[in-house]
């Protein structure tokens, strides 16, 4: 066998592996949600060796997705780390064979101190299984290690029914877009969905604005002072005109036009985008992006009264971009 025919061969061994999963999900799979929704203490997840590993990227995506969980590991267990499991915790037992010692010998204390057991295994007929308040059958027709040796289509089986266990609860629970932000607060994608316009924008005297019928020898001083290379124009009711920005600057001197002397309603460029200042700051890129632009004057939810300005420098010293 190649090794692209050997590779071609796990990962069809390992999708067959999967597609029979699917298929075999039963009344016990909602039995393990309806359990973990009802408890009032949280997931624990512990497994030995390669479940163990898995089990610790189980524990991880609960906890994201807004099921407080936990890892722990059977052997720290069984020398006093069982104390973290309380009275209303659901544990999530993981054991391809069922059998593993580790696991299997702290599993009469698990009873012992009042939480419930959701035994995820391969074998139905172990003491596992057998133990479990809930049975989740992770079995696989064949690994993918030509040896049979390796947990291969196994591990990835048990992965599977475990992303499965957290997508299920996240959609009972209504987790939403903010939800996950909130526990994600340092990286790119928790800035994304929690930075809103307001929260990075210029505003004050840091806004650049001039009124109509301004001469652009004011209104270049206020370009150059406010260093956003970018203007807006307001009315005598502070309502935007229009906007002057450092390429329209350009189009009038390739134009050959004496623009110091030019009154700004001559250069402006009419109905300049916009955007509210409660909208999501991933949008304010999304639209400069979209329309080749680098600022973004905001304003209220119906008003024509500028607030502030978003930069694309801005959304750079976020994160955002």
């Amino acid at each position: 066998m190649s090794i692209l025919e050997a590779a071609k061969n796990v990962f069809r061994i390992e999708a067959e592996a999967l597609l029979a999963l699917a298929e075999g999900v039963n009344g016990d799979f909602e039995k393990a949600i309806r359990l973990i929704l009802s408890s009032r203490g949280r997931v624990v997840v512990t497994g030995m060796g390669k479940s163990g590993l898995i089990g610790q990227k189980i524990a991880s995506t609960l906890a994201s997705t807004g099921t407080p969980a936990f890892f722990l590991h059977p052997a720290e267990g069984i020398h006093g780390d069982l104390g973290m499991i309380i009275k209303g915790d659901v544990v999530i037992a993981i054991s391809n064979s069922g059998e593993t010692e580790e696991v299997v010998r702290i599993l009469p204390i698990i009873k012992r101190l009042g939480a419930d057991i959701v035994a995820m295994t391969g074998n139905p007929s172990s003491t596992l299984a057998k133990s479990g308040d809930v049975f989740l059958d992770i079995s696989v027709k064949e690994e993918a290690c030509p040896l049979g040796l390796a947990p291969t289509a196994s591990t990835t089986a048990t992965l599977a029914m475990g992303d499965a266990l957290a997508v299920a609860l996240l959609l009972e629970r209504g987790f939403k877009a903010e939800d996950f932000a909130l526990f994600h607060p340092g990286g790119a994608l928790g800035k994304k969905l929690i930075l809103k316009v307001e929260d990075v924008m210029h505003q004050g005297n840091e806004v650049p604005l001039v009124k109509v019928g301004t001469l652009m020898r004011e209104a270049l001083f206020v370009i150059t002072s406010k260093g956003l290379g970018i203007t807006g124009v307001v009315d005598e009711t502070g309502a935007m005109a229009g906007v002057i920005t450092d390429g329209d600057l350009r189009r009038a001197l390739e134009k050959g036009l004496d623009i110091i002397n030019l009154p700004v309603d001559d250069l402006m460029s009419m109905s300049p985008k916009r955007i509210r200042r409660t909208e999501m700051a991933a949008k304010a890129l999304q639209q400069m992006e979209q329309f080749s632009i680098t600022s973004l004057f905001v304003f209220e939810d119906r008003s024509s009264v500028p607030v502030g300005i978003i930069h694309l420098h801005d959304l750079l010293k976020s994160g955002i971009a």
